[in-house]
């Protein structure tokens, strides 16, 4: 028997859940759902309009039922949250609710607009294509598009690994007749010691994201999306650790030249 998905933070459903996904909370989880509509926790999340991250409050108007099923039925709930920066800074996101089962069909500003900030940083360490292609697949699956979100992130995949092949057969000793007939996750091993660590470790991301494009379903790749994208950024994130650690030291050896030639 498959495991019941847990039901998601109210963060979660407003933020990062694609529009028309579904989710039915079970009896066991009428808290959750009320949680969902009414709780008036704090949200961490990107303010488009501070162009930074900001705490949000759900803003509530009027009495309302704590009871943990009073929203059962509702068909139609708004959830708005405002921005503790700016009270006009507002997310408006748009439930239907049938029963127990609950579907976002609207929300401004969209997914995609909350979801790329975080991901700006990365324009350092990737060309300005593959940056593009990496706020498309971002775009698309905020939209419910899985299998084409699946085919960017491969792509930028694929050329982070090119990328460290380029460096690679210049070295010597290299075999490039091993490479050129290898797998990928084959080649990903004779790349070691030229790309971040955790992709050699988790090169069978390939393989996910080969089998998104050409066998798994849309709500397949879209439930996979969230942790292939996050396998990305961490490959992204030690090469921005690298390039920063690479200024760094730069920095240091020009200033140690500079003290020694004033010595």
């Amino acid at each position: 028997m498959t495991a019941q998905k847990p039901p998601p933070t109210k963060k979660e459903f407003c933020i990062d859940y694609p529009l028309y996904e579904q989710f039915t909370f079970e009896m066991e989880h009428s808290q959750e759902g009320w949680n969902l509509f009414y709780a008036r926790d704090p949200i961490d999340t990107y303010c488009p309009k501070c162009n930074a991250h900001s705490i949000f409050h759900h803003d509530i108007s009027g009495t309302i039922s704590h009871h943990p099923d009073s929203w059962v039925g509702k068909t139609r709930v708004g959830v708005w949250l405002k921005c503790s920066r700016d009270a006009s800074h507002t997310l408006y996101f748009l439930f239907d609710v049938q029963g127990r089962t609950v579907q976002k069909i609207g929300q401004y500003p969209s997914l995609a607009d909350l979801n790329t900030y975080d991901v700006r940083q990365y324009s350092a360490v990737l060309s300005r294509e593959d940056f593009k292609e990496f706020t498309k697949a971002i775009g698309l699956a905020a939209h419910g598009v899985g299998v084409g979100s699946f085919v960017y992130l491969r792509r930028i995949f694929e050329n982070l690994v090119d990328a460290a092949y380029q460096v690679a057969k210049t070295d010597d000793g290299w075999d490039d007749e091993a490479y050129r007939n290898g797998r990928m996750a084959e080649r990903i091993l004779l790349l070691d010691g030229h790309l971040p660590e955790f992709l050699v470790e988790n090169r069978s991301m390939y393989k996910i994201l080969s089998q998104g494009v050409h066998e798994l379903t849309e709500n397949e790749c879209l439930a996979a999306f969230p942790v292939v994208k996050m396998g990305i950024e961490l490959v992204l994130d030690e090469k921005l650790a690298a390039a920063a650690k690479q200024k760094k030291l730069q920095q240091a050896r020009s200033a140690i030249h500079g003290l020694v030639s004033k010595a």
